[in-house]
């Protein structure tokens, strides 16, 4: 895994429920599950951030799944 520095352009977790419209630890779950990308830039400190990319192909898989195998929680 390759360590990436946190940039402002990064998403804190709160901020991906917000745009997603879920709640931040259904948020944190997909993290710790590997469903969604995301990296913990100073270890549980400083908990998760998202790349924005990340993110959008996150939301471009939802989307694009067939009827039924959306997975959402």
């Amino acid at each position: 895994m390759v360590m990436t520095m946190a940039t402002a352009r990064d998403l804190t977790v709160k901020e991906v429920a917000e745009r997603l419209g879920t709640h931040p630890e259904t948020v944190r779950r997909w993290l710790q599950s590997g469903r969604l990308r995301g990296y913990r830039p100073g270890g549980d400190k400083l908990g998760w951030r998202v790349r924005r990319e990340d993110l959008e192909q996150y939301i471009a898989v939802r989307t694009n799944a067939p009827e039924g195998e959306d997975n959402s929680e």
